[in-house]
């Protein structure tokens, strides 16, 4: 008689198995279902993607942090286009003492014999429709030890980088009254000529030499005496209604005297950078960013300096941060 159990012989009854594969399919999809899936029937999952509402609240995050950052991002820019600016007028103002160093303490010239208009302190062109280049120009020199190719060279200590994008559109469109000056002007009225006292007062001054320099010793306080600044002039054609300029102008023309007894110059000093403020570099090389405190326009260009950033800093009224006894505020 066989008295053999079924239940030993090794081997699982169907019911079981299938009892047991259910179960492991139900834990399989609930530990699905736990962690964020959605069971489908016949024991398949799949991960939900964002829901319209949770897409738009992250592009909305997003956006309100880009909109934090974007103000810092561009202040910093700003700020590293400044210290760039202040390097090169710093460079500009060296190359001018390293200038008088071997010229009998005469400053460059700032446009030597102006009639011919062929000469600026940053260039030289052969004819007068073409555009000023550093060849041979009283600076370069100073500026660069490539003579081979001076105004490639010499480019980035003569362009202001805020002043960049306004010289490259100047340049596509074929204009630009002062060519290579670069968004730099240049103490003409006082430093870059040989003045001599004018009858008609204290202050008004006659041009004796323009084909040098003042005695840079003939400046009573260097440390307030512009040597170089950031300029510009009203252009209504040009792209951004305003072109290079050579110089920085005082307020008032040295040959007719300063403060009332004067006439009035239309501002150069282009107030491009942080907040309102132009660079400029001081006689005795050290540089810093000065406010706008005044601004005036005689109607012959346009448009009018204040719509364009041009006017003066200081709070006096006179060429006294400009001429020979500087100590103005």
């Amino acid at each position: 008689m066989n008295h053999s159990n079924p239940m030993h012989t090794g081997k699982k009854s169907p019911k079981r198995q299938r009892r047991v594969s259910s179960s492991s399919s139900s834990a399989a999809a609930a530990a699905a279902v736990s962690a964020g899936a959605v069971a489908q029937p016949g024991g398949r999952t799949f991960q939900p993607a964002f829901t319209l509402i949770e897409l738009l609240v992250t592009i909305a995050i997003i956006a309100l942090l880009v909109g934090i950052l974007l103000p810092s991002l561009r202040t910093a820019r700003q700020t590293g286009r400044t210290a760039i600016c202040l390097s090169n007028q710093r460079q500009l103002a060296a190359a001018l003492h390293l200038y008088a160093t071997d010229y009998d303490d005469h400053a460059a010239p700032g446009a030597a014999d102006f009639r011919a208009n062929l000469s600026r302190w940053h260039g030289t062109r052969a004819r007068t429709s073409d555009p000023f280049r550093a060849t041979d120009a009283p600076l370069t020199p100073y500026l660069t030890n490539d003579a081979s190719a001076p105004d490639a060279s010499s480019h980035a200590i003569r362009t202001c980088p805020t002043f960049a994008g306004v010289l490259e559109r100047l340049d596509q469109i074929g204009r630009g009254f002062e060519r290579s000056a670069g968004g730099y002007g240049y103490n003409n009225a006082y430093l870059g000529v040989a003045l001599t006292r004018a009858g008609a007062g204290r202050d008004a001054w006659a041009v004796r030499d323009d084909r040098t320099g003042a005695r840079l010793t003939r400046f009573a306080m260097p440390g307030s005496t512009v040597a170089f600044a950031d300029t510009a002039f009203p252009d209504a054609r040009a792209p951004d209604r305003v072109v290079e300029y050579s110089f920085a102008e005082p307020r008032f023309h040295p040959q007719y005297g300063s403060g009332e007894s004067g006439y009035r110059t239309d501002p150069s000093i282009h107030f491009r950078h942080n907040s309102g403020r132009a660079v400029v570099v001081w006689l005795d090389a050290h540089a810093d960013t000065q406010p706008r405190t005044h601004t005036w326009s005689s109607g012959l260009y346009n448009p009018p300096a204040a719509e364009v950033d041009l006017g003066w800093f200081g709070e006096d009224d006179t060429n006294s941060l400009f001429d020979f006894d500087a100590g103005g505020r």
